[in-house]
């Protein structure tokens, strides 16, 4: 290459250029270019390589079930991650304008991008355990559900003599009816100690009130014998247990709690014949836990899960956009007689397009690689049904099936699914740049 006359060689003038370029190009060619150009050259032979199949193991994809579940949930996260994580950030960062304690809330929504995703997998399948005493997930659902509606005493309980009729189901009841100065005795048994309330004290027997049914509700099992239907010592006493007042027809008068020795009492109660019967809802099971990381439940897992490691990257970036807004044309909007939410919605928006374009295009290209986070937070069990992709790939080639050719066929095609979100990326810069 000659130099131009008076001027400098382009070596000279494009030395150092060239100099800073060649380490990229190298390191660009020996992790990115080669690497490719070999995987799509291995996919087209058998997994073990000594076979030519030309596209074989690409048509095989699509008749491979492990495979196909993987797209349709591939479908699934780039459908509602990229929107919910951008939705999630356009909200916090306009809160961030908004709160006194800005730092406080930034820092609790962006500390969870400081953790990797494998880390947030960890952390999300401890909170996702069915226990309610393990799961912080359940149990906060658990203590929802108890305010809205108090969980039984028992889980179970069965009659303890002939005296005593019935089932948890529709109730156990007192066999004869009890009129008032009465008094209604209800053993129960089949309760292991470990269902007995925690308050229980020992049993008493009430002593009859006139004008008003009382009773005594106890676990009628004493260590080393005893005689059913009478209560003894070491007998301990059922608290909070529904106990109902129903006529002889069946219809319910009144309803009590025990305490916690099992005594209950009904006051002011008229003449007549009376059924004492032990609840239903005293027998209602207590909340089991939502089984979040089972087979039908474990993909919403999953993208919970991911929102919250990822919304804090969005709340970065769009209120660094929110930031770059002049307040003018805000207040100008105000001042034509817009409310807050026409400034948000046809002002604030519109300028914070391309903001929230790059936050969009970035998330897709997050998920369609997504990888560890299903790795460690999916159990064994349900990882056939949240299966992604990327793990497909890893799975095929590197955990023990050694199907390289297939993997390798499917590392091509989750390539070509990124290539339209990559030249979406390039025209915008380009459009940015003028």
């Amino acid at each position: 290459m000659e130099a131009p006359p008076g001027g400098p060689s382009p070596w000279r003038k494009h030395g150092v250029t060239f100099g800073f370029l060649l380490p990229a190009v190298v390191f660009l060619t020996a992790w990115v270019i080669y690497p490719a150009i070999k995987t799509f050259y291995r996919s087209l032979y058998s997994d073990r390589g000594d076979e030519f199949v030309w596209f074989d193991n690409y048509t095989a994809l699509f008749s491979d079930e492990r495979v196909v579940t993987a797209m349709k949930n591939n479908a699934i996260w780039v459908a509602v991650v990229p929107a919910g994580v951008t939705a999630l950030g356009l909200v916090f960062a306009v809160l961030t304008e908004r709160v006194r304690w800005a730092v406080a809330f930034k820092f609790a929504v962006f500390m969870p991008l400081a953790i990797s995703l494998f880390a947030v997998g960890v952390i999300w399948r401890i909170m996702y355990e069915k226990d309610p005493d393990s799961g912080v997930v359940n149990a906060l659902i658990a203590s929802g559900r108890d305010a809205v509606k108090e969980p039984g005493v028992l889980p179970t309980a069965k009659p303890s003599s002939e005296a005593v009729t019935g089932t948890p189901k529709g109730g156990i009841r007192l066999e004869e009816t009890v009129e008032p100065g009465g008094t209604a005795f209800i053993g129960l048994t089949a309760i292991p100690p470990r269902d007995m309330p925690e308050s229980a004290k020992q049993a008493v027997e009430p002593e009859a009130r006139e004008g008003g049914i009382t009773g005594v509700v106890w676990r009628d099992f004493k260590p080393g014998g005893g005689t059913p239907g009478e209560v003894e010592t070491e007998e301990l006493g059922i608290p909070r247990v529904t106990v109902e007042l129903r006529s002889s027809a069946g219809g319910k008068i009144a309803e009590a709690k025990t305490e916690d020795d099992g005594t209950f009492v009904f006051e002011g109660v008229e003449g007549g014949q009376y059924e004492v019967v032990v609840g239903s809802a005293t027998f209602a099971n207590p909340f089991g836990g939502v089984s979040w990381l089972g087979e039908k439940l474990i993909t919403p897992a999953l993208l919970i899960a991911y929102l919250w490691a990822s919304a804090g990257f969005a709340m970065v970036v769009i209120g660094a956009g929110l930031a770059a807004i002049s307040r003018d044309v805000l207040e100008a909007a105000r001042t034509d007689g817009a409310t807050e939410w026409q400034v948000f919605r046809r002002v604030t928006i519109p300028l914070l397009a391309p903001v929230l374009t790059v936050v969009f295009v970035t998330q897709i290209i997050g998920v369609l690689k997504v990888f560890d986070i299903v790795l460690s937070l999916a159990p064994e069990a349900s990882r056939d049904n949240a299966t992604v992709i990327a793990l497909e790939m890893w799975e095929k080639s590197f955990a023990g099936q050694n199907r390289f050719g297939f993997g390798s066929a499917i590392s091509m095609f989750l390539f070509a699914l990124f290539i339209p979100f990559l030249i979406l990326n390039i025209r915008r810069f380009r459009a940015e740049n003028g």
